[in-house]
């Protein structure tokens, strides 16, 4: 019997998900920690870059012991340092911290698909990995007064039930039906909603003036166009109900236009977000109870995916999709 099972097709899937995504994330990061002008922000980034890189060898190394080719990913010729600073004011770590976001959701679905002791215990210090960078990170953006909190709310004294259907009120049939007010799981949705897209914007404003190839600019102005619409319509949720809607104080894309990152990274990467907005809008979709939110959800998920779709095709025709190893073809 053999010391350890070969892996299987979700282990092998899992490990080369993650070998992308990590590869990118040291690219974007030796851009930034070259460029931080905060000593504490650099120390963070060049902290999480040092634990990352030991990851990235670890997938290496399992990959030649199965036989498997390493993948392309990201390389030193997808980041060039020696250009102007694409983003200003606190932008680094707060595009860091929605990255180890993204990282904490894909980290807890691959965990669920791995079997093999090594690889288990792998995906399991990368989560651990993600959570404390990604508290960390928080913790910053707050002492910065860089990053909005929720908005507080009294402490309930009582156990509430819902008494009839009209909770489930909101559609815009009956112009005289009255909404009820905004629960705390639906605040929470709305206003990380709102929070996510502020940044992807700033991302994709930057992306887009530095891209190089003129349809990608195009792709990227369009991405900008679709994250101002959904935040518009999230912060006018909020408004509805008199609470604050989160607006950035920091964050920003300068008017250099000059690239820091190849365009395969930057659409990479603004697919990688396109991903997680659509499982963020699921749970969103799940968690709200008022009947008009999940349409408005659904609206927005149903946009972010035809608008990653187009993504996928520029990618397919630029030659810089990396395809996933593939299931044998038996047909053949």
């Amino acid at each position: 019997m053999p010391e350890k099972a070969s892996i299987t097709s979700s282990e092998l899937a899992t490990l080369w998900l993650t070998y992308q995504e990590k590869t990118m994330i040291l690219r974007i990061l030796e851009y930034f920690i070259d460029k931080a002008d905060d000593e504490k922000a650099k120390e963070i980034m060049t902290s999480l870059y040092g634990e990352l890189e030991v990851y990235v060898g670890k997938i290496v190394e399992i990959f030649e012991q199965e036989g498997a080719v390493i993948p392309v990913g990201y390389t030193e010729q997808d980041v060039n340092k020696h250009v102007p600073k694409l983003f200003d004011n606190g932008f680094d770590i707060m595009f860091v911290r929605l990255l180890k976001e993204i990282s904490m959701g894909m980290h807890a679905l691959n965990l669920t698909m791995t079997f093999r002791e090594d690889i288990n215990i792998l995906i399991t210090d990368l989560t651990a990995l993600s959570q404390k960078y990604y508290r960390i990170c928080t913790q910053y953006l707050l002492e910065k007064g860089l990053l909005v909190r929720t908005p507080f709310v009294p402490m309930p004294k009582s156990v509430e039930f819902v008494k009839n259907y009209d909770y489930f009120g909101g559609l815009p049939i009956n112009p005289f039906n009255q909404k009820r007010t905004l629960n705390t799981l639906e605040v929470a949705h709305i206003q990380k909603g709102i929070e996510a897209n502020l940044t992807g914007l700033q991302m994709i404003l930057g992306f887009a003036q530095s891209a190089n190839d003129n349809e990608v600019k195009k792709f990227f102005h369009e991405g900008a166009e679709l994250a101002k619409g959904i935040v518009k319509e999230l912060s006018e949720l909020m408004i509805q109900e008199s609470l604050p809607a989160p607006q950035s104080s920091g964050g920003n894309a300068t008017q250099s236009t000059v690239a820091p990152f190849s365009d395969k990274l930057m659409m990479y990467c603004t697919s990688l977000f396109c991903s997680f907005s659509l499982g963020s809008n699921s749970l969103g979709t799940a968690f709200s109870l008022r009947n008009d939110l999940p349409v408005k959800m659904t609206i927005f998920t149903k946009d972010v995916f035809e608008y990653a779709h187009k993504g996928a095709k520029i990618m397919v025709k630029n030659g810089w999709m990396e395809e996933p190893p593939q299931m044998v073809n038996h047909k053949q």
